[in-house]
């Protein structure tokens, strides 16, 4: 089985019936998790299992007691496992990953299988919640000792040359949300820098291969985060037919490509949030 294909067609057949995997109406403490242990799924796991709660394997449905239900199709869960391999030339042994997968079920799935983790979503809303997200930036500001600076103009970028993220002033947005996702992908984005996670290794331009994986890291990076503080709102979906379509032809091109951006958006946001 071509597990990185799977993977990719997973997440194309939710692009082209208009839905944005990285965009989720829900917020933090209701993600996809682990019947078995509680905890969540990956990020790239979030993205292909597409609904929170809990998922387990058929094995593990029998175990507790229970069924899944007639007919019921499963979901994939992937994995990362190191196996060791020797170099042919110099014969040196080095650990190499290798994308694995297994298949689990949704709990509503299943008969005589009741939750153990899943909660009602609670997040703080109003003051509370924009503290969230201002306190996640100030500390990561401070943290790494990226500027933040805020020019009237019609642009919004990260400026690794000088590790400077340049932002219109807040009263040209039209939302909140639509301000912090606007932070939230250009701070992504200063994660790449060599001096933190190293992406940013060599100048990229509009329409390169690194240019799009980049610019799809930040996407997926500021919709987690938004996500993370409960700033989530339909207003902030970017559901066009355009963005969609031009999201489709990038990962119709790479089925490697979906793979390596979450992969990279997870430990952008572990950067971010000081896990």
């Amino acid at each position: 089985m071509d597990i990185y294909a799977a993977v990719t067609d997973r997440i194309i057949e939710q692009m082209e019936q208009g839905i944005i995997p990285w965009q989720k109406p829900w917020i933090s403490n209701s993600k996809a998790v682990s019947h078995a242990t509680g905890k969540p799924y990956s990020l790239l796991n979030q993205l292909m299992l597409g609904h929170p709660g809990e998922y387990l394997t058929f094995k593990q449905c029998q175990e507790a007691g229970g069924k899944v239900k007639k007919g019921e199709k499963a979901s994939m869960v992937v994995f990362w496992k190191w196996i060791e391999q020797e170099d042919e030339e110099t014969h040196e042994k080095k650990e190499v990953p290798f994308l694995r997968y297994y298949n689990v079920f949704h709990i509503d799935q299943c008969e005589g299988v009741s939750a153990k983790y899943t909660t009602e979503a609670t997040f703080p809303d109003g003051a509370d919640t924009l503290a969230a997200a201002q306190d996640i930036i100030y500390d990561y500001l401070s943290r790494e000792g990226v500027k933040l600076l805020h020019e009237e103009g019609d642009r919004a970028f990260y400026r690794p040359a000088t590790d400077e993220v340049v932002l219109p002033i807040r009263k040209q947005f039209m939302s909140t949300a639509e301000y912090y996702s606007t932070v939230f992908h250009e701070l992504t984005h200063s994660t790449g820098h060599p001096s933190r996670l190293n992406r940013l290794t060599r100048p990229s331009f509009f329409g390169t291969e690194d240019y799009s994986k980049e610019e799809l890291v930040a996407e997926i990076g500021a919709a987690t985060l938004v996500n993370h503080v409960g700033l989530e709102t339909a207003s902030s979906f970017r559901n066009s037919a355009a963005y969609i379509q031009n999201w489709l032809g990038v990962l119709k091109g790479d089925k490697r490509f979906i793979v390596s951006a979450a992969g990279r958006a997870e430990k952008a946001v572990n950067l971010i949030l000081a896990k």
